[in-house]
């Protein structure tokens, strides 16, 4: 069996869910596609990094991203940074021959995701490709099978959001997710990336948005420095119309400032034979509504259904824990990173490759523009 190398690039919270996702994997997946060896780490301060070589198992923590690069051991760079270093580590990454796995957003504007996506182009034999984890859910998963499948006809309109609260408090510290030196964009990056990446998914291309960009808190004190503020430059909360190039018209929310959320996506989709809605708080259940089913005597069996998704994964997947218990967030991330070293191993063009984060990046771009300007822009720029 094929042994492939990991290198992760920052070890913050996500590097962390990345890594837990690549040790759980031989858990959750029989038979595997290839042995995992977990190799090195960077991370800036290094103690971070040496943090993963004492509870992961990694053999070696650097500073220097470009020393996992020019390891011979290493096989997969996994990006788990602020985005503005995404682009740089990518494209390096992919002229080494190393295939790559990069959270989202792909980059800090379009200008820098095409040039990746150029990158990814020349080397059409190394596989690259995004974590659009959410994918990976059983509920979203069926979803998609249903809507191929025709069950809700003509798509009218959806519904989407991501809530979160944790800027509603004008106390929090200003920090990377809310400085556009080192994120790009606030809310609207930061958690509508994933639900336009959803969005696209089941539905198809956007054909053009009108958007509204909001900074509440616009002044946020300085961690260390009692007394001192810094400026925030990026959104509190995204809101944002659209039409889509299938007919389907609808509305997406990115917030941080939803106070009473915690980590809640919502999804409603709307056609002619029927609806599909979703909560993320709610993972265990796809809710439907089919317009076939009789509606006499009193109602007869119309209403929305409850599918149990709950952790039915088809195969290769095992049945560890097993498919009644309630699925976690961590299990997408472990989806996701199944999904890609089988591609590397397969040779297989993933479905969430750069093209996937490209296009997820010109919906941001057209989102700032139309703010700015005022006005509906038209897909693709």
């Amino acid at each position: 069996m094929k042994t492939l190398g990991v290198g992760m690039v920052g070890y913050g919270f996500i590097g962390k869910v990345h890594t837990m996702s690549y040790l759980n994997l031989p858990y959750y997946y029989k038979p595997m596609p290839c042995r995992l060896k977990m190799v090195g780490v960077a991370s800036v301060p290094v103690k971070d990094a040496e943090e993963a070589v004492e509870h992961a198992g990694f053999e070696f923590a650097t500073d220097n991203w470009r020393d996992l690069i020019a390891r011979d051991d290493i096989d997969i760079i996994e990006v788990c940074t602020p985005n503005y270093l995404h682009k740089e580590i990518i494209i390096e990454a992919l002229g080494a021959g190393k295939h790559v796995n990069s959270e989202k957003p792909l980059a800090m504007n379009l200008a820098e995701s095409r040039e990746i996506l150029n990158a990814a182009e020349k080397h059409p034999g190394v596989i690259s490709q995004m974590t659009f984890e959410y994918r990976y859910q059983p509920a979203i998963m069926r979803a998609k099978k249903l809507i191929g499948e025709g069950f809700l006809g003509r798509v009218y309109s959806v519904r989407v959001v991501y809530l979160h609260s944790g800027n509603s408090d004008p106390n929090r510290p200003l920090y990377w997710k809310i400085q556009k030196k080192y994120c790009g964009g606030g809310s609207l990056y930061d958690l509508a990336s994933h639900v336009i990446d959803l969005t696209g998914y089941l539905l198809g291309d956007f054909k053009r948005i009108f958007s509204k960009l909001e900074i509440f808190v616009k002044k946020r004190p300085l961690q260390g420095k009692p007394g001192e503020f810094g400026e925030v430059d990026v959104d509190d909360l995204a809101l944002i119309m659209f039409e889509m190039e299938n007919g389907c018209i609808g509305t997406l929310e990115g917030s941080k400032v939803a106070t009473g959320a915690n980590d809640e996506f919502r999804i409603e989709i709307h056609g002619e034979k029927g609806a599909i809605r979703f909560n993320s708080m709610q993972p265990n259940f796809l809710e439907v509504y089919d317009t076939r089913d009789v509606d006499e005597p009193i109602g007869g069996r119309r209403g929305f259904t409850a599918i149990e998704t709950v952790q039915r994964y088809p195969e290769p997947a095992t049945r560890f824990p097993g498919p009644k218990f309630s699925i976690g967030w961590m299990r997408y991330h472990a989806g996701s990173a199944f999904d890609f070293i089988t591609n590397i191993v397969e040779g297989k063009k993933p479905e969430t490759d750069m093209r996937s984060g490209y296009k997820v990046q010109e919906v941001l771009e057209a989102s700032m523009i139309s703010s700015t300007e005022e006005r509906w822009v038209d897909l693709p720029l």
